[in-house]
Parts: C-alpha cells; structure tokens; sequence
C-alpha cells in the first residue's frame, strides 16, 4: 500500500499520471524529478498531443495513448487523474477496489509545500479572489505565489517556494475530490450555486464536494464563508477552524461587511480597517463578495490594510469576465464568458439597471435554468440561444423573454445588435460549458469579441458610405 503522507517517498514508485494536459505535464516533470516510474496515459492520440509531448520529451517514462483506458492499470502504486476525469470511470474504480490510492495533483503536491497556503473556492469569483489576494500581498511587499486552478498547477510552484513568502491558490470541486489531506493555512469558500452536474449525482453532492475544503483544517487554521449564501454560511458551525464570516447584508462583530458607502474588515487581532467603495475600481455588486473574501484572507496572509487599499485602486478585473468590450451606436457589449453556470448569469444580469439582450448557451451542465426566469422578465429584452443546450433552454424559460437560435457566434452579435436600442446592453454570459463550439471559455470569450469588433468596422465603414 502507497503510504500516502507528507514527506512520502517517490523513489522508485510506479505511478501513473492519468491526462496530459497542463497539469499531467507539471506532474510528469515533478515525479520524475523525484525518480519515480512514471507512465502517463491519455484518450488523446499522440498527434492530438503534440505541445504536451514535446514538453516531457526528454524525460525517462512510458506513454499510453489513444485509448480509453491504459492497459495494467492494476499494476501501479498510484493513480493520478487529472482534475477532468472523473474518479467514477469504471476502470479507476477497480484500480480502488483493489486498493490502489487515488489521488490528485493538489494531494500529491501538497505532501510538498514548506510555505503557509491560502485555498479559494466556489462556484463563481475564484479567480477574481485569488488573483485580487496576491495583488493586495505583492503591494504589501510580500512574495506570494499564485495559481491552481488558476493557471499554473501547484506542482509547478514547488520549485519557487525557497523565494516566496506564502502561496495563493484557485482550488476546485474537481481537485478537492481527490485531495483527502490537503490542508491550507486559510481558505474562503465564496458561494455555493448549481453546476457541474454532469460530473456529480445530485446538488449535494457538489456541495459536499465544496465543503471538502475545510476538512483537515483545525483551531490554528482560518475559514472564511459567505454569510449571505445559506450553503456557505451553513459550514460556519460544522468546520473546527476560526471563522470569519463576510456579508453586503448586515453588521458583522469579526469578518468583513459593508456600511454604507465602505467595507469593514476586523480580525481577531488588530484594529477594524476600512475601505471606501469610491476607491475601489472592481465593477460589480457581486464583486463586493470576492474583494471582501480577499480582503480577509490577504489580511490574514500578512497583507497590510494599505497595500490592500492600493491593490483595490488599481484593479479593474479579469479578461471574460463582465469585460466592456465596445459601444456600437449606443449599445454596450459586454463578455461574461466566464459565466458558464446560472449563478454567474444571475450576478451579471444584476449588475445592470437597463434592457439586455442576452446571448447564452452552449454545452449544458446538468443544471436547472429556470431561476433565470425572474430576472429575464424583469432587465432582458431578447435571449439569442447558441450551441447544444439551445432548445433545452428555451423550453425552461418558455415566456420569460423573446428567444432566438443563432447558427454561430457571428450571428448571434449580429442578431443581439439588431434587437438592441441606444443605450441598452448586449451581455454574452453563457449559463454553459464552451466545449461543443469551443476550445474553452477563453477562446469562446475572444471569438466574441472579435465578432464585436467585427460588426462596429462594418458600422464605421456604413456610416462612411452613406456619407
């Protein structure tokens, strides 16, 4: 049996990396490093693989590619998957059954941390909160390092730790799955909300996923929950560390809130800091959660309230995320790519206080769109349906608003400009994947854009020629 502990030796194991993205290339390099026996398996052919192959070519393992499953998976004495396939394909759940650890990326390379870490998870706002906590700590002079899920795995920040002073970390359901010891100095759990319900049984079971965050935490470590998400704030009487709660609703004696026109922020130590709204150029109600949850957790990671205040006065946001990217005639376009659930939809429809026209769709999670119906009476004009969960969508929101399909990204700006008015809004926030059309959110986010820009030199060039 792997003996599955901090300080655990990898001399000599035969282990097997499962995926060869970003993550499975980090894990290859790191076990090798450490003189394991690696073999690396992934569906994906080798000419689909080309990057990540030349990435580890000089390293001594065996590959298994191109098949759904690797051949003698029951001769290894570990199995890591990566963060996007599932534990419950039948072949890993044998490898289990007969008593083979399986563990992620986030496990393994936790058995390797020597500095203190700071975990974000939720449904919706990681990486705005993660990425807003290494700002505010690099303003304070501190060297955080920053990613997980984020963007650079936690096995390729191993190396940089003699240099950093803390590491900041994006964490989610997926990795936390097959993290059972996997415990960070702080960690702020954002919101709960429906999604990836095509990987989980039911909405609890995502929940209890969410809440493994907390789970080796005890009295020295800190929790910080939203006290405005019930999901959330239910864990505040179940976890054992200190916790802090954050709230835009109420008055909190500890944690972060908002009073009036600041946030407070006051910890068990230290004097209570404030923070003016008029200071902070993040757009967006919901983006109060994430930059209290950030304030709190920078805070508790050594930031200093001033470093904290200059972070806030200069960041203005992430790509794909209620990114203003043209006015055209009058109408806003905004991308919201990042917006692949119903919850994400909702906060972004929130932050507008005139007519949208909405473009969503995609590949469907398994969630249930039918809370957008109230918002969609009251702020969108018209819905411009993409991709495979078009009917499905339009069948949950039947009268709720007007609804169009559209063939393709292209089309559906085109159709949105002509549904909109001077001064009204055209927001994609998708509700889905982007996997049947795209790459990712990312290049379903750029194709957007481009179409945008697209349309307003077609404009320009129209209003050139009738004059």
């Amino acid at each position: 049996m792997f003996p599955g502990a901090p300080g655990v030796e990898l001399n000599g194991r035969k282990i097997l990396v499962v995926g060869l993205g970003k993550t499975g290339v980090g894990l290859c390099r790191f076990l090798a490093s450490q003189k394991a026996q690696v073999t690396v398996t992934d569906s994906a052919p080798a000419a689909d693989l080309a990057q990540s192959l030349t990435a580890i070519q000089d390293l001594d393992l065996t590959l298994d590619l191109g098949r759904p499953q690797p051949a003698d998976w029951l001769n290894f004495d570990l199995i890591i998957p990566s963060p996007g396939a599932p534990p419950e394909q039948p072949w890993l759940q044998d490898a289990v059954a007969h008593g083979i650890p399986l563990w992620g990326e986030l496990e393994v390379a936790g058995w390797h941390l020597k500095r203190p870490v700071a975990a974000i998870s939720g449904t919706n706002g990681k990486t705005t909160t993660t990425t807003l906590v290494g700002k505010m700590l690099l303003a304070s002079g501190k060297r955080p390092l920053v990613g997980g899920n984020i963007g650079t795995p936690l096995v390729d920040l191993l190396s940089q730790q003699a240099e950093a002073d803390c590491i900041i970390l994006e964490v989610s359901s997926f990795q936390l799955d097959t993290a059972p010891s996997f415990r960070p100095r702080a960690a702020a759990l954002l919101n709960i909300s429906e999604d990836h319900l095509d990987r989980y049984p039911d909405f609890q079971a995502y929940a209890r996923s969410k809440a493994g965050l907390f789970r080796r935490q005890g009295p020295s470590e800190t929790a910080v929950l939203n006290a405005d998400d019930p999901k959330a704030a239910a864990l505040a009487d179940q976890v054992q560390s200190q916790v802090y709660l954050f709230s835009t609703r109420k008055k909190l004696t500890f944690g972060a809130w908002q009073a009036g026109e600041s946030l407070r922020v006051c910890l068990a130590r230290g004097p209570e800091a404030k923070f003016p709204l008029n200071k902070i150029v993040l757009p967006g109600r919901h983006n109060l959660e994430n930059i209290m949850a950030a304030l709190l957790l920078a805070l508790e990671m050594g930031a200093t309230p001033q470093g904290c205040a200059e972070a806030l006065a200069r960041f203005k946001g992430l790509p794909h995320r209620l990114e203003w990217v043209a006015n055209i005639g009058g109408v806003d376009f905004y991308d919201d790519s990042k917006g692949t659930n119903v919850g994400a939809v909702v906060r972004s429809l929130e932050h507008f206080d005139r007519p949208v026209v909405l473009i969503a769709g995609g590949r469907d999670k398994g969630g249930d769109y039918r809370p957008l119906s109230a918002l969609l009476r009251q702020r969108v004009k018209k819905v411009i349906l993409l991709g495979e969960a078009q009917d499905k969508i339009a069948a949950a929101l039947s009268g709720a608003a007007l609804m169009q399909p559209a063939a393709d990204m292209a089309q559906a700006v085109e159709l949105a400009y002509a549904a909109a008015s001077s001064g009204e809004v055209v927001l994609l926030s998708p509700a889905c994947s982007s996997f049947d059309m795209f790459r990712d959110y990312t290049e379903r986010g750029r194709v957007f854009q481009e179409a945008v820009r697209s349309l307003a030199h077609e404009r320009h060039n129209s209003r050139i020629c009738a004059a």
